[in-house]
């Protein structure tokens, strides 16, 4: 799907499931009754479009930033406009059972939500170590009816969730639908994920025009599994004059630092050595702990449309207390990194997507 990158690397078991999905997202995106729930969900429920936020205060040296307002959506994050989509094509393939993963708990709460409001079972897969720093969002998603399963082995973070929820899925395919939370996994997954969270670039650049009077000179977006980034990217990557540029978290910069090989069912960029054996991630932000990304980012790395560079833990919280104390905002731990590095772009006007809100971070944020 994305030149070298992409593809299924997945047990027999789940070919048939992933055909399933495909066919099933082929036939809905045909039919104008489900663009036209989609649509209605996301103004009424989900609370879209998200505006645009100019940062007087926050930029500095002369410059406009943008910012993009997921934060503002229901659940508090971007993670929201994947998971109601998802749960429409689950409903329409007759599954009535969801399982997913979670880092910091954001696509946790948002599958926890959609699910309530579908009548759909929910199981969501959460290392133990994320569980700790994100406690909030564990206790958000219980209260919304869904079983969290903690994760006790390797990292106790967002890759041995995914691995579990991988798991689960293979041994309850025929009833089970595995609600993904980025643009990672076997296709067609990055390809629907994409999609779904298009909606984010494609009101951001109207909005920018409305605003400006011109397109920004720089999109800049956190990347983890890169969901947030993809969708805003979408909205710019034919404007070949806007730089588009994704920040990592320092420890978990597959991008920037590391190899080709296969994760999670799609070949991508990936923290590893030189055997292929996969290398732990580390960041201060839960959401970016994963030492995998989107096969379409390491696509667009290669092919020189985008640029990748990163941010540490230091950085990221200087820029979550500035966004704070200027505007008022309480950013999500893992934008904060993507509002690092805007500070220093060398750019009149810069286009930040602020992809979720900080209240799941407070306890990290005050121990340090």
């Amino acid at each position: 799907m994305y030149g070298a990158y992409g593809g299924r690397y997945v047990p027999e078991t789940l070919v048939p499931a992933l055909d399933e999905l495909e066919q099933g997202y082929k036939l809905a995106l045909r039919d104008p009754a489900f663009a036209a729930e989609l649509e209605e969900l996301g103004s009424r429920y989900v609370g879209r479009p998200t505006p645009l936020y100019d940062a007087e205060r926050f930029a500095s040296g002369g410059r406009r930033i943008l910012l993009k307002r997921e934060d503002l959506c229901h659940t508090g994050a971007h993670k929201i406009n994947n998971a109601v989509g998802q749960a429409l094509l689950a409903t329409r393939l007759g599954k009535q059972r969801i399982v997913a993963e979670t880092g910091a708990g954001q696509h946790g709460v948002a599958t926890a939500t959609v699910c309530a409001r579908s009548g759909l079972e929910c199981v969501v897969y959460m290392g133990s170590e994320d569980m700790r720093r994100q406690h909030p969002n564990v206790e958000r998603m219980r209260l919304l009816g869904a079983e969290v399963q903690p994760v006790e082995f390797g990292t106790r973070t967002l890759k041995e969730a995914t691995s579990e929820a991988i798991r689960d899925w293979i041994s309850n395919v025929e009833t089970t639908y595995y609600l993904i939370g980025s643009c990672v996994g076997p296709h067609p997954y990055p390809a629907i994920v994409r999609r779904l969270q298009s909606v984010i670039g494609r009101e951001a650049r109207k909005q920018a025009l409305e605003m400006v009077g011109r397109l920004p000179e720089a999109v800049v977006a956190c990347v983890g599994g890169g969901s947030n980034a993809i969708g805003l990217f979408a909205g710019f990557v034919e404007d070949h004059q806007v730089r588009l540029v994704g920040v990592e978290a320092a420890g978990a910069a597959s991008l920037a630092g590391g190899r080709t090989a296969v994760l999670h069912g799609a070949r991508s960029s990936v923290l590893a050595d030189e055997d292929g054996q996969i290398l732990d991630a580390h960041s201060i932000s839960a959401g970016l702990d994963y030492p995998g990304v989107g096969p379409e980012h390491a696509f667009l790395r290669d092919s020189g449309r985008a640029e990748y560079v990163t941010a540490t833990d230091e950085e990221a919280l200087a820029a979550f207390h500035r966004l704070a104390e200027t505007e008022g905002i309480l950013p999500a731990l893992e934008p904060a990194h993507a509002l690092a590095r805007a500070l220093d772009l060398d750019a009149e006007v810069v286009l930040v997507g602020l992809s979720g809100r900080g209240d799941k971070d407070l306890g990290e944020v005050l121990a340090r």
